[in-house]
């Protein structure tokens, strides 16, 4: 059973004790996530203690030793989205060296494309994003959703499809 001293501004037993706390905070500090972002992995950590709980299943037998291996995990997840972000990052700045329309054309373009993506219900967003600015592929997009490759395709379908008509409404290509 989950258990602790203290309890939460709702009554609430919280699964982590102050040691406990302190110990992941310094794990996820070694593992380099910065500092401000020390409180969510902490509550990441909580959620997830909770969630076994709420699923019935059995508390670890060391929660400390157990807190501390998600908080490990907790900051190789981050920074794998750290290099994510600088790698799309890049990709993208380097879309910008190649050659665009000059001047009034690419604003208007740009616009026009950003403001057709604002439009797409999520999930067409998602995938056309993913796609063509993530540069990821069909197969990885379904991995990384969790859906059929097909869902990914007829999405992407069908956002090209309505970018399109969009752009053509508008008069931009």
């Amino acid at each position: 059973m989950l258990r602790r001293k203290a309890r939460g501004a709702q009554g609430v037993d919280d699964p982590l004790d102050a040691a406990q706390e302190r110990r992941v905070r310094a794990v996820l500090a070694l593992g380099g996530v910065p500092q401000a972002d020390l409180p969510d992995g902490v509550q990441q950590v909580r959620l997830r203690l909770l969630e076994r709980a709420a699923k019935g299943d059995e508390a670890p037998r060391d929660v400390s030793a157990w807190a501390a291996v998600v908080a490990s995990n907790l900051a190789m997840d981050w920074h794998r989205a750290k290099r994510r972000q600088e790698r799309l990052g890049e990709r993208l700045a380097s879309l910008r060296q190649l050659e665009h329309p000059s001047g009034e054309d690419s604003s208007v373009l740009s616009l026009a494309v950003a403001q057709g993506l604002d439009e797409l219900p999520d999930a067409q967003r998602q995938v056309l994003v993913l796609r063509f600015y993530a540069d990821l592929s069909v197969r990885g997009i379904a991995e990384e959703l969790g859906v059929p490759e097909g869902t990914v395709k007829s999405r992407l379908h069908a956002a090209v499809r309505a970018l399109r008509a969009r752009l053509h409404e508008d008069e931009v290509v």
